[in-house]
């Protein structure tokens, strides 16, 4: 079943992760997919990962902390496909030295606030023009489990929990336009960065503190740890028109991490 039949959509981080998922179940599903992606190398990789599979992609190098890269990845866009319908804002992510408010040092407040709210935000500020050019459409923002529950990261779930609020108001901003905004709040999914960081909990040999703390996380939460997949599948719903009668909506992802 073609979801996105004819829609196109511009995803952040494509290169990698959930969003390289997304890129791929995107176009499975019909639609004409924007790689917005920082790294050259990963962003044609992913291009031609959804070509591939018989999808339609352009990689169009993205730093979404900065403005006029953003405008430009847009502009780009249009030029392309004449159109946008999906805004799929998934680049970010968290750091090791980040810490509680008292510890933390402010080189991580500024890299972290500027990938992830600042650079979700400068994707609204010039996504949404061209949404409303188009009659309307989806945004799709990613939060965190970490905004809903509180972690030792404290920077992190600023940004995350800014991305929430920022989420609401643009969907009672912009409802009026036929545009629905929704984010999405994963627990712990095992892209690349994170098995580079924690190690592999289903890999036996993996004896970090990290992973091992995961076993047990997953013992008791056995929903908790997702696969990249995971959040894509739920990404495209939200993109969909099967859902279309909801907006402002914050979803958890996170096996119940953010219910106990």
């Amino acid at each position: 079943m073609a979801r996105l039949q004819d829609k196109v959509a511009f995803i952040t981080g494509a290169g990698s992760g959930i969003a390289r998922a997304a890129a791929r179940l995107f176009a499975q599903e019909g639609a004409r997919v924007v790689i917005a992606e920082l790294k050259p190398e990963l962003g044609h990789l992913s291009e031609q990962a959804v070509r591939d599979l018989g999808g339609e992609a352009a990689f169009v190098e993205t730093d979404v902390t900065k403005e006029e890269s953003v405008k430009n990845s847009i502009q780009q866009t249009i030029k392309q496909f004449s159109k946008l319908d999906i805004l799929y804002n998934c680049a970010g992510g968290s750091i090791v030295q980040d810490a509680p408010v008292t510890e933390v040092d402010m080189s991580v407040w500024q890299h972290t606030i500027s990938l992830d709210l600042l650079g979700t935000f400068n994707c609204c500020r010039h996504g949404i023009p061209e949404l409303i050019r188009a009659g309307g459409g989806a945004i799709v923002n990613m939060s965190s489990v970490a905004a809903l529950r509180g972690f030792p990261a404290h920077v992190y779930v600023a940004a995350k929990g800014g991305i929430i609020s920022l989420t609401r108001a643009l969907a009672g901003q912009y409802a009026k336009n036929g545009i629905r905004a929704n984010a999405i709040c994963p627990g712990l999914v095992k892209t690349d960065r994170v098995l580079q960081r924690f190690g592999d909990p289903d890999d036996p040999n993996s004896g970090t503190p990290q992973a091992q703390a995961m076993k047990r996380q997953f013992q008791r939460y056995p929903f908790s740890i997702g696969e990249p997949e995971d959040i894509a599948r739920i990404a495209l719903f939200l993109a969909s028109d099967e859902a279309r009668m909801i907006t402002g909506a914050i979803l958890p992802a996170d096996g119940g991490l953010s219910a106990y």
